[in-house]
């Protein structure tokens, strides 16, 4: 395993602790993903962590090959939010990804994300047809058009962890529901550089329907597109 100076990618994602289905399912995504970038030589094995962080409850831990650490935290709510500032400050690595316990991984995102180490913000699509009616998000424009409320999601993104530390202060949940973008918005303002890519690294909602119990007022109100 790689020494925690040597982590390169931080993979952080909070569970409410009732989608374990879903929580293996993103897990299996992030190790397929691992795999490809050991493959094409953008990391070596053991340099990406997964942190996830359970609010509340003592999670189900799902097995994967990518180093782990599971954290039961107090009951918090808020979406997720103080969660997500918690495990940032764990991370080891110099990059930060997001990705929640319903969604997954394309096997390229990795190798995507980490050919632009040069960029403190980089930005790429994901799927979304399972959850809306538009296929991929963010829309096709420049990276200001893409950092707009409903255009934009966590999962889209690799930061810097200099950037979320230090100018971007953190995970904020100030705004509850709508906090994911009001922190985007400002890592963006602050980041000294940034890029947009076409490709896509993740696929929204891709564990939706796994876990019923686990499903959210949206994905219990919009059938699953086939």
């Amino acid at each position: 395993m790689a020494a925690a100076s040597d982590i390169l990618a931080s993979v952080i994602t909070p569970s409410r602790g009732d989608r374990p289905r879903a929580l293996a399912q993103a897990g299996r995504s992030l190790d397929a993903a691992v795999a490809r970038a050991v493959a094409q030589g953008r990391v070596r094995p053991g340099q990406v962590q997964w942190l996830v962080g359970f609010d509340g409850v003592k999670g189900l831990r799902p097995e994967v090959d990518t180093p782990a650490t599971f954290v039961d935290f107090p009951r918090s709510g808020n979406f997720g939010n103080r969660i997500r500032d918690s495990l940032i400050k764990l991370a080891a690595g110099s990059r930060l990804l997001f990705l929640d316990d319903d969604n997954a991984l394309t096997d390229n995102a990795l190798t995507s994300f980490l050919g632009h180490m040069d960029a403190e913000m980089v930005i790429a699509r994901i799927d979304v047809s399972r959850a809306f009616d538009i296929p991929l998000l963010p829309r096709p424009g420049n990276a200001q058009d893409a950092v707009r409320q409903g255009n934009i999601d966590p999962l889209c993104l690799c930061l810097s962890r200099e950037l979320v530390t230090g100018p971007g202060r953190g995970w904020s949940g100030e705004g509850g529901y709508e906090s994911d973008f009001l922190n985007i918005r400002r890592y963006f303002r602050r980041a000294r550089s940034w890029v947009i890519l076409e490709d896509v690294v993740g696929v929204y909602d891709a564990g939706r329907g796994l876990d019923p119990e686990g499903m959210n007022e949206r994905q219990k109100g919009k059938p699953a597109k086939k």
